[in-house]
């Protein structure tokens, strides 16, 4: 997973860094480039390759797989594709193993910021620093969520996808500082402590969620349902989430509207 992150990562950068590229809209208006298709059909390729009998979910895929699962494969080839057309760097990949609903391994790679966490075996989430060589790991260091002040949160939110429900939904806070970033490096916001509150007020897919989520349960975090503050599950209908909040333990959560 790692490895064909780091691939899949190369790939997108090629195409981030020429002039010009098309981006076209699928049937749900969300925008798609030849970097989402390329890193897709690579990690697509390697995982089937490496996991033959495992069930494969991908977002460039997802109209193929009808079928309900709950131990599977997940991917989020290029998430924040509108970060990487307006080339703001906040765009990662995203691989993800979920075992009986629950994301228990997770990749997310940010080739633009440079930085990649991922889970170990022992469920240890990890930041690796260093030239992200294909076979060889470079330094990692173990990540973990910090102690909250509920009187000064850290809250990050969604940069293109801020809206009137997720500003009402923070002012139920004491918040120190508020901080927008893109795709599933929220999550990892939160895992490193560099965070402590990321709420999600709109819709999102479990493609987009499973490895940050992952990554951030292997350092000591919560994903929650944003109506009953229940563990996030994974497998469901159709792959959609309902509204949510990743969080660090020890956050006094408010609960929200239901969707």
């Amino acid at each position: 997973m790692r490895r064909l992150a780091i691939e899949a990562g190369a790939a997108i950068m090629e195409i981030y860094g020429e002039d010009d590229f098309d981006v076209r809209a699928k049937d749900d208006e969300s925008p798609v480039t030849a970097a989402d298709e390329a890193a897709d059909a690579l990690i697509s390729a390697g995982l089937r390759a490496a996991f033959p009998d495992m069930a494969l979910v991908t977002e460039e895929q997802a109209a193929s797989h009808e079928q309900e699962v709950s131990t599977f494969l997940i991917v989020d080839p290029l998430d924040g594709t509108k970060e990487f057309v307006k080339r703001r760097g906040d765009f990662t990949v995203n691989i993800a193993y979920v075992e009986n609903g629950v994301p228990v391994r997770g990749i997310v790679y940010a080739p633009a910021k440079e930085r990649l966490f991922y889970t170990q075996a022992d469920g240890q989430s990890v930041e690796e620093t260093g030239a992200f060589d294909l076979d060889t790991p470079g330094d990692t260091k173990p990540i973990r969520v910090k102690m909250p002040d509920n009187d000064a949160l850290l809250v990050v939110a969604s940069k293109s996808h801020r809206d009137q429900a997720t500003d009402d939904y923070i002012a139920q806070y004491n918040v120190e500082d508020m901080r927008s970033a893109g795709s599933s490096l929220k999550f990892c916001l939160v895992a490193t402590g560099e965070a402590d509150l990321y709420p999600r007020v709109g819709r999102t897919m479990e493609w987009d969620t499973a490895a940050g989520h992952a990554v951030l349960t292997g350092a000591g975090g919560k994903v929650v349902r944003f109506d009953d503050l229940s563990p996030l599950s994974y497998g469901k209908p159709g792959f959609e989430n309902p509204f949510f909040i990743a969080h660090t333990p020890g956050v006094s959560l408010k609960k929200g509207a239901a969707r």
